[in-house]
């Protein structure tokens, strides 16, 4: 198993600068840094060459994760979202190859965060997005790109709220490159048994995101890592385990998550530092 992190764990916006955290995550000991999929379509040569040998210098994979804007839904019922969203993940997809990122992974199979105003039809949107994750895969195949459809809670999202629903899915979809992405926040609100999730997703799981039941670094809570790291064990998971927390309040991070209180209060650049590095060390004890 490898480990990573999610560069937003020390921002308030979406975007940023990359390269920096690649230094960043080498130092504290991560194996990854998974980046936000959203601006590559719009990098230079220049962008792309610099953050792929920084990495390269470094030891460190990128791994990329998005939540689909609206007109970028894949599986939308509308044909021009669809055709939009298919244009763009192309030249995504191209981005990505020439970075050298393998995974992508997220809530692709819809949009995020969706809008619970407007009506929704799980069974139809299900329908269009099966079709359009097959087309995903297929644009995504020739660079070798893995999909990982997120699990998401059901204030999220309302297709893949379980595991179960989640190998469902992937197993109707029926492509080699498109597997499941667990993440521990999301299950702890919807699994009954997590471990129990884990073994349900069994050799469909790709990656792995980690957090508390608060979106704190792994350590810091209540979740039941020992059984969460024999089921990784016991299926053999040796993909990603990539942290994803959110403790800073500020920008568009926070109204995206919802982080209406400071979850730790006056910490610094530093102190989050040193609380991944504790958390990688805890994760490592936990699952290995």
């Amino acid at each position: 198993m490898k480990y990573g992190i999610y560069y937003a764990y020390w921002e308030t916006q979406w975007e940023a600068d990359y390269v920096p955290y690649v230094d960043k995550v080498a130092r504290l000991g991560f194996d990854a840094l998974e980046i936000g999929a959203k601006p590559l379509p719009d990098y230079s040569k220049a962008q792309i060459v610099a953050l792929r040998e920084r990495a390269k210098a470094r030891g460190i994979t990128l791994t990329a994760g998005y939540g689909p804007s609206f007109d970028h839904n894949i599986g939308s019922s509308d044909k021009k979202i669809r055709e939009n969203a298919t244009g763009w993940f192309r030249h995504l997809f191209d981005v990505m190859g020439q970075l050298e990122i393998r995974h992508l992974g997220g809530a692709l199979y819809s949009y995020w965060p969706i809008d619970f105003t407007k009506p929704v039809c799980k069974e139809e949107d299900w329908k269009y997005s099966v079709e359009g994750m097959r087309i995903m895969a297929d644009l995504a195949k020739p660079y070798g790109i893995q999909l990982g459809m997120e699990v998401l809670n059901r204030f999220e999202n309302h297709l893949l709220n379980t595991a179960e629903e989640g190998v469902r899915f992937v197993k109707e979809v029926d492509k080699e490159n498109v597997r499941l992405m667990l993440d521990t926040f999301h299950m702890n609100i919807e699994e009954d048994d997590m471990a129990g999730a884990i073994r349900t997703a069994g050799n469909l799981l790709c990656h792995f995101h980690t957090g508390e039941c608060n979106r704190k670094v792994p350590g810091q809570g209540r979740m039941p890592w020992k059984e969460i790291g024999e089921a990784l064990r016991e299926v053999g998971f040796d993909g990603y385990a990539v942290m994803e927390p959110f403790v800073r309040r500020g920008g568009q991070i926070e109204r995206d998550i919802h982080i209406w209180r400071e979850l730790r209060a006056d910490i610094t650049g530093e102190m989050l530092d040193q609380e991944a590095r504790e958390a990688l060390l805890f994760e490592k004890g936990m699952f290995e």
